[in-house]
């Protein structure tokens, strides 16, 4: 029987998995980010930055999975930037650089980029990977003023990718969606399950295993 692993801390990210029918186990990772970013350097392409942070993310999870003893097991790691005029950005941390980013991107349309990494561990080993990234362009509202700072008070865009949610809180500003809605929520699941088959595994495999009981 084979594991998912979720190698990400993100509630919306396991939301996603859960309402696809699988309770996978979750291994948080403790990858720097900057340093990853600052190792690829800036001219990097914003989908090998999104794609390769997915997949240290992945990578990092599997010496605490050994260690526990799930030596069969699917790993997938995640990460999302919005890309707007030409750089990524990640998660603001503060409310005045979120309110600064939602000024800019306020009735405008942005890329959210989503990179994935899935990894089949065997015995302890990886013995497949698969990686790619989506992307899905999102078109912004412009909401009043009062209607962001009371946004910004919840302290929601603070900690998400591109100061914004599509599932929560956020949602009130997204006019429309071009691409996959479960990429912008963290995860897509059809490039997911697209990578799952390049490593060998079925989402009927997925549900066998990792069934969650409604």
């Amino acid at each position: 029987m084979t594991t998912l692993v979720l190698a990400s801390a993100s509630p919306a990210r396991l939301a996603v998995l859960r309402g696809a029918g699988v309770e996978p186990t979750v291994r948080v990772s403790g990858v720097d980010e900057d340093a990853v970013i600052d190792r690829l350097g800036p001219s990097a392409a914003p989908a090998t930055v999104v794609t390769t942070l997915a997949e240290a993310k992945a990578r990092d999870v599997i010496p605490a999975l050994v260690a526990d003893g799930l030596a069969d097991a699917v790993v997938v790691g995640c990460d999302s930037m919005l890309l707007i005029d030409g750089a990524l950005q990640g998660k603001p941390h503060t409310v005045d650089v979120a309110r600064r980013r939602w000024r800019a991107m306020a009735g405008r349309s942005a890329t959210l980029l989503t990179g994935h990494s899935v990894l089949r561990i065997r015995d302890g080993a990886i013995v497949a990977a698969a990686s790619d990234h989506s992307g899905t362009v999102v078109h912004f509202a412009d909401p009043s003023d009062e209607d962001l700072e009371a946004y910004l008070a919840t302290g929601e865009p603070l900690e998400v990718a591109g100061a914004f949610t599509l599932d929560s809180l956020g949602g009130w500003f997204v006019e429309r969606l071009e691409g996959d809605p479960s990429s912008v929520i963290g995860i897509g699941l059809p490039l997911v399950r697209r990578l799952l088959g390049e490593v060998g595994t079925s989402v009927a495999q997925l549900w066998a295993a990792n069934a969650l009981v409604r």
